[in-house]
């Protein structure tokens, strides 16, 4: 495990998703859509990947609000959810992986095809990345719609650290903020780690945010 995940292991990330709550950009927009598009998808399978921490959860939380649904992430899919999903319009497998049977995702999207049903896969990387072997299951892999969650731009990293630093007490000047934009990795992963640090860095020193801090934390996080 990298120092990023230990450190972000203890991180409190907000699982109480709500749609008021997703910030919109460029970086995220065309997938936004998408998820509000349902039922009018163009494909009954869709794939949405991202880096962590981009949105994915959250976006599959809108999801599942619209219809009947199954959520499940892709480590504890068995036959039986395939069986449960028969009474049910759509299902969500988060954060898809490479362990994932190929029998087990080729019957999946027969069932989704034959039954007219919806399926929402979150990955790390597209679908048709995946170094899938069943000729049968690539076919079926390039006909569903992949969309990505780009980096994040300007707009989308102010929204997550004025709402993430807010929510934890901290008060930030816009002008810090316009700072940390011009200089962190444009990562969410790199966003959320220097929230939690610099959350860190508050309660040691008790203290308001300032320049000095900012420039710890960027140090510290490269």
């Amino acid at each position: 495990m990298n120092l990023t995940n230990q450190l972000l292991l203890n991180f409190k990330f907000n699982k109480n998703y709500f749609e008021q709550d997703y910030y919109l950009s460029s970086s995220n927009q065309e997938a936004y859509n998408l998820i509000n598009s349902w039922p009018k998808w163009l494909k009954k399978t869709t794939n949405v990947f991202g880096e962590k921490f981009s949105g994915k959860s959250h976006l599959s939380s809108i999801f599942e609000k619209k219809t009947t649904c199954i959520k499940v992430f892709s480590k504890e899919f068995t036959n039986e959810t395939i069986q449960n999903f028969k009474t049910k319009h759509a299902l969500i497998i988060e954060d898809f992986d490479e362990n994932f049977p190929e029998n087990l995702l080729y019957t999946l999207l027969n069932l989704v095809e034959q039954e007219s049903k919806f399926l929402l896969i979150t990955s790390l990387k597209p679908l048709n990345k995946f170094n899938f072997k069943l000729p049968d299951l690539i076919s079926r892999i390039n006909n569903c719609l992949i969309i990505g969650l780009k980096n994040p731009d300007d707009n989308l990293i102010s929204a997550l650290l004025t709402k993430n630093l807010s929510d934890r007490q901290i008060n930030i000047d816009k002008k810090l903020i316009e700072y940390i934009i011009k200089r962190i990795d444009r990562s969410y992963e790199k966003i959320f780690l220097f929230i939690h640090k610099i959350d860190q860095l508050s309660l040691q020193k008790g203290k308001p945010i300032n320049l000095k801090s900012v420039k710890e934390v960027l140090k510290i996080i490269r």
